[in-house]
């Protein structure tokens, strides 16, 4: 008999480098076993995001969202009990940005000892809401749902804007 010369697929020498940096669009990476070396790819890999994923874009889009929603408790907040730091509030929102919320408290510390203590209460309040208020659960849900819902609507769109009306028989 013959003998074949083949190998199974596990026992191929590995065809990628060592390291991953003369490859940086690598999506796998290899799973150290004893068992011959695999590749384990579950996740996407986004270019043109740095060393900064997604996620953590996302999760900084939130954060300032975050203090969005504080600046917003804590005007409520005080419109109804205390109505000259309601106007200071305002004042100073119609001044700064809250598109960074970071810099906005930073502002908000450095203007004047009754502005830390709005600053403080923001801070607080963003803290809170983002720990026990915000519904991550249904954030994720809705976020699919979005997903879905604009995916299935503009594929609809785009099949009746490009096939021919059932009317021109």
């Amino acid at each position: 008999m013959e003998s074949s010369a083949s190998l199974a697929l596990p026992q191929l020498p590995y065809v990628y480098p060592a390291t991953s940096s003369s490859y940086p669009f690598l999506p796998c990476k290899r799973i150290r076993s004893a068992q011959p070396t695999r590749l384990h790819c579950s996740k996407m890999f986004v270019p043109g995001f740095g060393v900064a994923s997604p996620e953590a874009k996302a999760a900084k889009n939130l954060h300032n969202f975050f203090t969005y929603i504080a600046v917003k408790i804590v005007a409520a907040q005080l419109e109804s009990y205390n109505r000259e730091a309601y106007e200071e509030l305002m004042e100073f929102l119609g001044r700064h940005s809250l598109n960074d919320g970071d810099k906005f408290c930073a502002s908000m510390f450095r203007e004047s000892s009754r502005h830390k203590n709005l600053a403080l209460r923001i801070m607080e309040v963003r803290s809170a809401y983002c720990k026990t208020d915000f519904e991550w659960d249904n954030y994720k849900r809705l976020a699919l749902k979005m997903v879905t819902e604009s995916n299935t609507r503009l594929m609809k769109d785009y099949v009746l804007e490009t096939s021919p009306a059932e009317t021109e028989k």
